[in-house]
């Protein structure tokens, strides 16, 4: 995996909305918890734990994580559906869970990393979209 400027411009690109923590309990969305890396030489699994609070069904949703040391530098990123797999959809008041899977170069020097989560495209029934910034909460461990 090569990580460069260009990736990570095409990450922000296609990913352009930062979302801001809340706590899940006051969430009317998609609330989406975001546990601490677990490194294993150069891998590194981030696990995501999604509850649907809308009215509405999730047919889709595309996010993508950065992986930083200490310094914030970026050591490495992962763009995936994290619903609507397999045909998966996460209904009203379901739960989920996803694990990013990010393998580096080489192994990962520190085991002090933090995982950034953002969502860039949530399909709802009937494919209307949903509004990323205004309906995904996040809340990182």
């Amino acid at each position: 995996m090569k990580l460069n400027i260009k990736n990570l411009f095409c990450a922000v690109l296609f990913c352009a909305v930062t979302i801001h923590a809340q706590p899940s309990s006051t969430v009317n969305g998609l609330a989406v918890e975001v546990l601490p890396p677990k490194i294993v030489v150069q891998k590194a699994v981030v696990q995501l734990k999604m509850r649907n609070n809308l009215s509405e069904a999730v047919q889709s949703a595309r996010a993508v994580c950065f992986l930083l040391d200490e310094q914030g530098k970026m050591v490495g990123q992962s763009t995936k559906w994290v619903v609507g797999q397999n045909h998966t959809v996460l209904e009203p008041k379901g739960e989920a869970t996803f694990n990013f899977v990010i393998t580096g170069p080489q192994p990962f020097t520190t085991t002090n990393l933090t995982a950034k989560v953002s969502f860039c495209r949530v399909v709802l029934d009937g494919g209307k979209l949903a509004d990323a910034a205004r309906d995904v909460r996040i809340e990182s461990k």
